[in-house]
């Protein structure tokens, strides 16, 4: 069965309607509780406009960090709701709660064109349990919030998850899917089964066990693998390189080895490094060869040597997934990498590439380093989402959209 959309909905009416909509605000915080990065918070915007605009009561459900089921003030949702307000141009009320009094009388008070966010689902054990009936039974109370009403998922960054608010809710309502996931699946989908060639695949971020499973999906298809961030030290290891106290699985060594003797053709690593003398934004650092990091010193990022060998890569490719930092953005003298390699992509683009980023901290890193978002076909909000979509597993959250 096909999946309903939004605008399916739209055309049926939502006057006056209850509409539950799952979004994902997992924003990130600073230590004042101020969201330093608002891209899924704006990535929301154009299906809970398009419910408001439409006069439906409006009921937003969503998460922000890992609460581990109990109510956790840091964890509030608060400053989603503030900005949320701000973005929409519309006061948007949050519940004290998520399926208690508060959330209830405040659900029945909406009118046309009203939104109503709830307090972090993650605030109740039942979201996230593994016990079909425990998170059966919180649906059924989110559910209790809209009486006769329909659910709309716009979390993408959620639907890799079997939980109460994404996959169960989706069951006892009529169910479509947001402005947002359907973009996500479209783009997606056009990546994983038909890119066109040369596709080129830029993998970053710290684990190479995070990556395995869309290293191992993605070296049948792609025509070029580029490894940078903290998981190339682990191949760089698996070279012979002493990489000293650069970040290091020591487990994944050997299936490292394996990759490159099956996929060395392939696979496309650092030339030269950015070494530290501790983890720190104002450490000492050099540019160094591969077998020439100073004794207990760390890489932080990739060479400039690297950017140069990935960016001649990147050159000629028509379609680039791109998952993960080449470095530790965050700190200045170590962003040089991310950032050289994300305009190699966004120039590009402008060749004609369709480029879509991974969500996670590559999107991140576009926004913190000031680089123009639109210089890419896609960014995606979600990381894991979009590497388990990639690597060719069943998003739960998907596949009960066409149930």
């Amino acid at each position: 069965m096909a999946v309903k959309t939004l605008q399916d909905l739209l055309d049926e009416g939502v006057d006056g309607r209850y509409v539950l909509v799952r979004s994902d605000f997992n924003v990130p915080l600073d230590d004042n509780g101020v969201i330093t990065d608002p891209g899924r918070i704006t990535a929301s915007l154009p299906t809970l406009k398009a419910l408001a605009e439409g006069g439906a009561k409006v009921v937003v459900m969503a998460h922000l960090g890992r609460p581990k089921g109990e109510v956790n003030p840091k964890f509030s949702l608060a400053p989603v709701a503030e900005a949320l307000s701000d973005a929409l141009g519309q006061y948007v009320a949050l519940a004290s709660d998520v399926v208690g009094e508060d959330a209830h009388e405040r659900a029945n008070g909406l009118t046309e064109g009203d939104v109503l966010l709830l307090e972090n689902v993650r605030f109740d054990p039942r979201e996230t349990s593994k016990d079909e009936a425990e998170r059966g039974e919180f649906a059924d109370q989110l559910v209790a919030l809209v009486p006769d009403g329909v659910f709309v998922s716009d979390g993408f960054g959620v639907v890799h998850r079997a939980q109460a608010s994404v996959y169960d809710v989706a069951q006892r309502l009529p169910h479509y899917a947001g402005k947002l996931v359907g973009k996500e699946i479209d783009v997606l989908k056009k990546v994983a089964e038909q890119p066109a060639q040369p596709y080129v695949v830029v993998l970053g971020g710290s684990k190479v066990s995070d990556k395995l499973g869309v290293i191992e999906a993605l070296s049948t298809k792609a025509d070029k693998l580029i490894i940078g961030g903290g998981m190339c030290y682990t191949f760089l290891a698996a070279q012979g390189y002493n990489v000293q106290k650069s970040l290091l699985q020591e487990e994944m060594i050997d299936t490292c080895k394996d990759l490159l003797a099956r996929h060395g053709d392939k696979i496309v690593l650092p030339v030269d490094l950015v070494a530290a003398e501790t983890f720190a934004a104002d450490a000492a650092n050099q540019v160094v060869a591969l077998d020439a990091i100073p004794e207990g010193w760390m890489s932080l990022d990739i060479g400039p040597k690297s950017v140069e060998l990935f960016a001649e890569t990147l050159n000629s490719a028509k379609t680039v997934f791109w998952n993960g930092p080449m470095g530790v953005f965050e700190f200045p003298a170590f962003a040089a990498g991310t950032r050289g390699v994300a305009q190699a992509i966004i120039d590009t683009t402008a060749q004609g590439c369709f480029s879509v980023v991974g969500g996670g901290d590559s999107a991140a890193s576009v926004r913190v380093l000031g680089l123009d978002e639109e210089g890419f076909s896609h960014i995606s909000t979600g990381g894991g989402a979009s590497l388990e979509y990639l690597e060719g597993k069943q998003l739960p959250g998907v596949a009960v959209l066409a149930s």
